[in-house]
């Protein structure tokens, strides 16, 4: 394959990786502000439950818009697979959470944004080229 057709195609799966980010993004910021504003739930489990339904809607808006026929494995699997590369990413979303509020003093919905564009591209990269990698 050319370079440059590479190079479309890595971005045309990018782009469509940012729309299926943005859908589970607004799921998660969504539960966030439900668990954390509404529910009164302390900001870092809000966090954390957040963060596991909308790995959830990532895996489902990434199988159907991005990932599509990719699938080297079992349904099982694959979803574990998501989860478990997305613990990591859940970790890195407490830790920098834990450092922009605690420690910077930022607005806890300020830093949930912050967080969910730092952790972005660890979970394309994870999904691109380990869990749907040919």
């Amino acid at each position: 394959m050319a370079l440059k057709q590479l190079f479309d195609k890595s971005m045309q799966g990018l782009f469509g990786y940012l729309i299926v980010g943005g859908l589970a993004t607004v799921v998660e910021w969504a539960g966030f502000w439900l668990f954390s504003e509404k529910m009164g739930i302390a900001y870092l489990l809000a966090t954390a439950l957040a963060f596991a339904i909308s790995t959830f809607a990532n895996w489902l808006f990434g199988r159907l818009l991005v990932f599509r026929g990719k699938q080297q494995q079992s349904f099982l699997r694959e979803i574990l697979s998501v989860y478990l590369a997305s613990i990591v990413g859940l970790l890195l979303n407490l830790i920098i959470m834990f450092l922009l509020v605690q420690l910077l003093g930022a607005e806890k919905m300020s830093a949930k944004m912050a967080t969910t564009v730092l952790v972005f591209m660890y979970n394309y990269l994870v999904r691109k080229l380990i869990i749907y990698r040919k």
